[in-house]
């Protein structure tokens, strides 16, 4: 592999991704990938239901290159590790040493990022590891970034959290023992704006829909 060359980025479109892209750049190791998982069915970033265009939007705002990893829906684990495998020897990464993740503290996500990908001579990052939640979701805010809630896990968070702004004000609103950045996947979020774009992300709210145990507010561009 050549030495050098910036890490890929597992991007999601949400706001722990758009940290973690803030964090690199800020500590020299600015990623030069994106890689996303696009569920092909629906043609939307996988788990969080949010439209290819608007994924597509975000990229081109970064200024780098995407990289799409198409699953089909309900992709089995063996499958989904079948085609990241084919993803990282493919020649957009081949010459990739690190993936980078914005995971938080789930240790057994931690672990069996980098047990995959030292099983192909890569090097996982954490950029934003042991950060504590509630400082970081209010820097996030404080940094200029927006974000809508794209999709809620009804289990863990009223349905009516779907499609609200990721501000003070719903920090503030959030029950206890939901997590502020959502990392026990009790939300997930589009981020519009930040200091990661060269300038924001037009969209507007769409409908609100529960789909495979979830609730989704769908977003439109422009």
């Amino acid at each position: 592999m050549s030495a050098g060359i910036g890490p890929a980025l597992a991007w999601s479109g949400g706001k722990d991704s758009a940290l973690a892209l803030w964090a690199l750049r800020e500590q020299g190791t600015a990623p030069t990938t994106l890689l996303t998982t696009v569920t092909a069915d629906y043609d939307r970033v996988s788990m969080h239901g949010v439209r290819r265009s608007l994924l597509l939007a975000q990229a081109a705002a970064t200024g780098l290159r995407l990289v799409e990893v198409e699953i089909p829906a309900g992709c089995t684990n063996e499958e989904y590790e079948r085609r990241m495998g084919a993803a990282l020897a493919s020649p957009e990464l081949a010459a990739i040493e690190e993936m980078a993740f914005g995971d938080l503290f789930l240790g057994d996500i931690r672990a069996y990022r980098e047990s995959r990908l030292a099983a192909v001579g890569r090097r996982a990052r954490f950029p934003l590891w042991g950060s504590d939640t509630a400082e970081l979701a209010r820097r996030f805010i404080a940094a200029g970034f927006r974000a809508i809630l794209v999709c809620v896990d009804p289990r863990a968070l009223d349905p009516a959290f779907a499609g609200r702004d990721y501000d003070e004000r719903l920090l503030a609103d959030l029950p206890a023992g939901v997590d502020p950045c959502g990392e026990n996947g009790e939300f997930h979020t589009f981020v519009t704006a930040g200091p990661v774009f060269a300038s924001p992300i037009p969209c507007r709210r769409g409908d609100v829909v529960e789909r495979d145990g979830f609730v989704f507010a769908d977003l439109l561009a422009g």
